[in-house]
């Protein structure tokens, strides 16, 4: 599976943006959905998952309340809504496919190439 994302940018403190991620092929709904994110010199970090069905979510406490991730299989995309952003929030985000749910990096086997968040203070 090939994954597109997009809709990063440049946001002040407290504002909002909206990334999406396309999937190439057919087998889109059999994929775990994750996003992740690394700032620079630091670690890469998960940010939130959604299972196959998107009944199931999961997310890093630093985002929780902030951040929601959706999919609609149909269209073959995932999102992510970020409200509130903070200077903290900026990295490079990744949007990944995997069989297993959860927020370990290992689990999934396909990634997206990145897009920039900046949030400036």
């Amino acid at each position: 599976v090939q994954l597109q994302a997009s809709g990063g940018g440049l946001v002040q403190a407290g504002g909002s943006l909206r990334l999406s991620c396309a999937s190439s092929g057919r087998t889109f709904s059999i994929y775990q959905m994750g996003w992740f994110r690394q700032a620079p010199g630091k670690e890469h970090e998960f940010v939130a998952a959604i299972s196959r069905s998107g009944g199931r979510t999961n997310y890093a406490a630093s985002v929780k309340g902030r951040f929601t991730i959706s999919r609609d299989n149909a269209k073959n995309t995932v999102w992510l809504q970020m409200n509130d952003l903070k200077p903290d929030d900026t990295a490079v985000y990744h949007c990944a496919a995997g069989i297993t749910f959860g927020s370990e990096a290992a689990y999934y086997g396909y990634w997206g190439q990145g897009t920039l968040v900046t949030v400036s203070s």
